[in-house]
């Protein structure tokens, strides 16, 4: 039935599609983002024109355009990864030169048409009515592009909240969400400019949400066996804060540098520990709550920053702190106190839920956190108030403490209050 090949070959254009862009921005550390940026651009062109007048018969009596379906979708697919990957700043590039060709293309079109034109010689005019219709589609498509983009942005991270490291689920639903308001804005343009009709709605938004499906999939598979998340935990964002981070790289970097981040991590820095790490532990113990401090040190550093260099050493710490903010919920506070040393302190957490926060951050350094395939471990202390303590200092004495006796005790361990629990180590993974 042409239906069921309709369907089927929509899905093998959304693969080769994918497949093509995963690999270019893969690549962007060899040959740059501008190949990844225009092979987006020159896919823009093609994608609204088919949304405007190429659609296709699926099976139950639907109809869908590859255009939208496979390209457009793709196409915010593509750039939710390029946030992931890099930052919202990076995001903007794209999107805003599509917004300026597409208004200059708008433009020109407008301007050229005065011309004096000689004869045809080969058969054919200048269709300038197309060239109308087509700029402002792209124009109005590239605006709901933007709000898309900021949309997905908030609805990914705050999706954190609802389900942490599901991965596939995230991406599917929060690329549902922004594909339901994008179809809805979408339509309204091409209602107004093309006339079409409501089959056109519903055909596109059923296409759609496959493949949100089959997109999520393919970039689940991709951040997971290709390009592990890493990098600089990002908060929680605001619609404001996206709309800066966004627009003025300058104010979001002299934001990082007053809230006290790393620079080598982007994980708090000391001075903010002693500050506001210090005030969360003595507004929780004035307000009765527990609040837990976790004190992570990396195993053997030195030896490993002697075998391999102070480069290597450098990217593994960027990597543990990426796996201790991941192990670790959105509210909690992750600090570098120093080399390798790291503190988490988390309010909220009885005994058994803060030794299962110490041990899931040892597990998950020790399982990812292989830069030259040595796999890398880390001893951990923790030490809760009021139980172990109603300061900060006589936590963080308390938390020292047993990080040494987890190092007494073979390393790659975590030691809590006194039941002296201790996470059973990881067979280690042979160098080489």
């Amino acid at each position: 039935m042409p239906e069921i090949q309709n369907a089927v070959m929509l899905v093998g254009d959304a693969v080769l599609y994918f497949v093509a862009l995963a690999a270019l921005l893969r690549a962007r550390n060899r040959i740059g983002l501008g190949v990844f940026f225009c092979a987006l651009g020159v896919m823009h062109f093609l994608e609204t024109y088919l949304a405007s007048i190429f659609y296709v018969s699926l099976p139950f009596g639907l109809v869908a355009s590859p255009g939208s379906t496979v390209l457009f979708t793709g196409k915010l697919m593509m750039l939710l990864l390029l946030y992931i990957r890099e930052d919202a700043v990076v995001v903007r590039q794209p999107i805003y030169g599509l917004l300026f060709g597409n208004a200059l293309l708008f433009a020109l079109a407008l301007v050229m048409r005065h011309h004096g034109l000689l004869a045809s010689t080969i058969g054919g005019t200048a269709d300038f009515s197309f060239l109308d219709q087509m700029g402002a589609l792209m124009i109005w498509g590239t605006a709901v592009l933007f709000f898309d983009c900021i949309f997905i942005i908030l609805l990914y991270e705050h999706a954190r909240r609802w389900f942490g490291d599901r991965l596939f689920v995230r991406l599917a639903v929060v690329s549902a969400i922004v594909m339901t308001f994008d179809q809805l804005a979408f339509f309204a343009g091409l209602r107004m400019l093309t006339g079409a009709g409501l089959s056109t709605l519903i055909g596109g938004w059923v296409a759609k949400m496959a493949a949100v499906a089959l997109y999520s999939l393919l970039a689940t598979y991709y951040l997971r066996y290709y390009e592990a998340i890493q990098g600089r935990r990002r908060t929680e964002p605001r619609l404001g804060d996206v709309f800066q981070l966004l627009t003025y790289r300058e104010r979001y970097e002299d934001l990082l540098k007053h809230i006290g981040c790393d620079a080598l991590t982007g994980a708090l820095d000391r001075g903010y520990l002693e500050s506001r790490g210090r005030q969360v532990v003595a507004d929780a113990v004035a307000a009765g709550k527990p609040v837990t401090l976790i004190l992570i040190d990396i195993d053997h550093f030195k030896s490993f920053n002697d075998r391999f260099g102070h480069a290597a050493g450098d990217t593994a710490l960027k990597r543990i702190y990426h796996e201790i903010a991941e192990a670790v919920r959105v509210n909690d506070l992750t600090f570098r106190f120093g080399g390798e040393e790291f503190i988490v302190i988390a309010e909220g957490l009885c005994a058994e839920e803060a030794f299962m926060a110490g041990d899931r951050i040892r597990r998950r350094i020790g399982a990812n956190v292989d830069p030259l395939t040595t796999r890398v471990t880390a001893s951990v202390g923790v030490a809760s108030a009021p139980k172990d303590g109603a300061d900060y200092d006589a936590l963080f004495a308390v938390a020292d403490r047993r990080l040494y006796q987890a190092k007494s005790a073979g390393r790659d361990c975590v030691i809590d209050e006194g039941s002296g629990l201790a996470a059973t180590p990881v067979p280690l993974v042979p160098a080489g």
